[in-house]
């Protein structure tokens, strides 16, 4: 059994009626809009004519709604009221019933006007476009896209085995073999110096899979490679080696963390709905081993170049998993064998990502789809790996309409889109660099039998 296969087994408020209160509905009256906010709404807001709790503004004064019906009966009818005592009846919200003259009265001194009542027609066409405006707004919510249940469950599924297999304290880092930063760094880490500077102006930090930690990192186990699983003979003498391979103090520890990282992946992918886990009733299957295996294999470093952009910062350009010694920088990898033909553009990539915003949500989606790509070398179920991203990909594009407010959500599914296919071309050179590590016998024995495993064979 591999080491990829042990790891894989592992793994508004109502108002209160008075007696004489107008039961008239909202269209009955006009009421102007308080004054550009000339009140708090924390305070109580008091009736001019009886100070009782007034509700807003009506016939353009400030009254509570019992006044309110009584001014627009009195106005209708044309009423004529005589004071039985003196003329000057202090009006109260208890007493306010015993005197309609004087309670009219009050109301013209406020400033309330029959000239704001509407008439019998006017109410009704008040009415008739409320109704109308109710009835559009219910057309267009209906018309909406919605994430479905079954769609809801699956983000909910993912978002769940994100946080099984990811750990933001980052504590298992301290269980890895210590990193040591060598004083120096050899021509690539002078490289990486200049040109990140130029490129992206700051001194530039890396650790591209500094945030996968999650649980207990597993002890050293010798695996049985797979039968298929050939290291290329060819030596590559490109310029993406140019590094002092004298210079690889902290191959031990990132290659630690890389193996302790397609560890989490693993456990992940084995949470996505339709990999290996029971999927309902509109998934007839799971993925045969063989393609589970094939699809870890080909987007395992992908995956971990995701989920490091947890930790990336766009102040210093680093990955920051913890403490300072879980800082990394572009120096410690090119002291780990990674030159800048991959740096460069993997710290570029991780700006652009992070600069996407991405809710947590579309943040495991893309994962997922990633790891269901059917065009990953090995995979003989295409259409059923084809079918599962494919669902994938319409939750992301739903989720993104219904959840992911303007202008952030503007191409955003494109430019997701994108982000994989740049993912490509890191992964491709990873892999070059990673072959020609283990070729050289002093750094490739530094290596876990899980990286020299995923990471051995070229990815086509």
């Amino acid at each position: 059994m591999s080491q990829l296969q042990s790891s894989w087994e592992m793994h508004q408020p109502s108002v209160a009626y008075l007696p004489d209160t107008d039961m008239e509905t909202v269209a009955a009256s006009t009421s102007l809009p308080d004054p550009a906010g000339d009140f708090d709404r924390n305070v109580p807001r008091i009736c001019g004519v009886c100070g009782d709790r007034a509700t807003g503004f009506h016939f353009n004064a400030m009254t509570c709604e019992g006044c309110k019906g009584f001014f627009r009966r009195s106005m209708k009818r044309k009423a004529m009221f005589t004071c039985p005592f003196n003329g000057d009846c202090k009006i109260t919200k208890d007493n306010r019933r015993h005197c309609q003259a004087c309670r009219l009265k009050r109301c013209v001194d406020i400033g309330m006007m029959k000239e704001f009542i509407l008439t019998d027609e006017e109410v009704q066409r008040k009415r008739e476009m409320i109704l109308k405006r109710k009835e559009e707004e219910a057309l267009k919510e209906s018309l909406k896209p919605k994430l479905s249940e079954e769609q809801q469950k699956v983000i909910d599924i993912l978002l769940e085995a994100h946080h099984k297999t990811y750990d933001p304290t980052y504590a298992d880092f301290t269980k890895f073999r210590p990193p040591v930063r060598s004083n120096a760094s050899g021509r690539g880490a002078a490289r990486s110096s200049s040109i990140l500077t130029q490129d992206l102006s700051s001194e530039d930090s890396t650790d591209l899979f500094g945030s996968e930690a999650f649980g207990t990192f597993p002890e050293a186990v010798e695996p049985q490679m797979f039968s298929n699983l050939v290291l290329s003979e060819e030596n590559d003498e490109s310029s993406s080696m140019n590094i002092d391979f004298s210079h690889l103090s902290m191959l031990p520890h990132l290659a630690d963390l890389v193996s302790y990282s397609i560890q989490k992946v693993i456990g992940f992918a084995k949470m996505i709905p339709g990999f290996s886990s029971p999927s309902g009733s509109s998934l007839p299957r799971d993925l045969a081993a063989e393609d589970q295996i094939a699809l870890l294999k080909s987007s395992a470093i992908e995956v971990i170049m995701l989920r490091s952009n947890q930790s990336f910062t766009l102040e210093d350009m680093t990955w920051t998993c913890g403490s300072n010694d879980f800082k990394y920088r572009i120096s410690d990898v090119t002291q780990a064998g990674h030159s800048m033909d991959l740096l460069e553009p993997l710290v570029k990539f991780q700006v652009g990502l992070k600069k996407l915003n991405l809710h947590e949500e579309e943040h495991v989606l893309l994962m997922a789809i990633c790891i269901l790509s059917p065009d990953r070398p090995g995979v003989q179920d295409t259409s059923l790996v084809e079918s599962l991203q494919d669902r994938l990909s319409e939750i992301l594009q739903t989720y993104i309409r219904c959840r992911h407010p303007p202008p952030g959500s503007r191409l955003l599914y494109a430019k997701m889109i994108q982000k994989l296919a740049d993912l490509r071309s890191l992964n491709e050179e990873h892999s070059k660099q990673y072959r020609c590590l283990s070729f050289q016998p002093e750094h490739s024995m530094q290596l876990t039998p899980l990286v020299l495993e995923v990471f051995g064979n070229e990815i086509s």
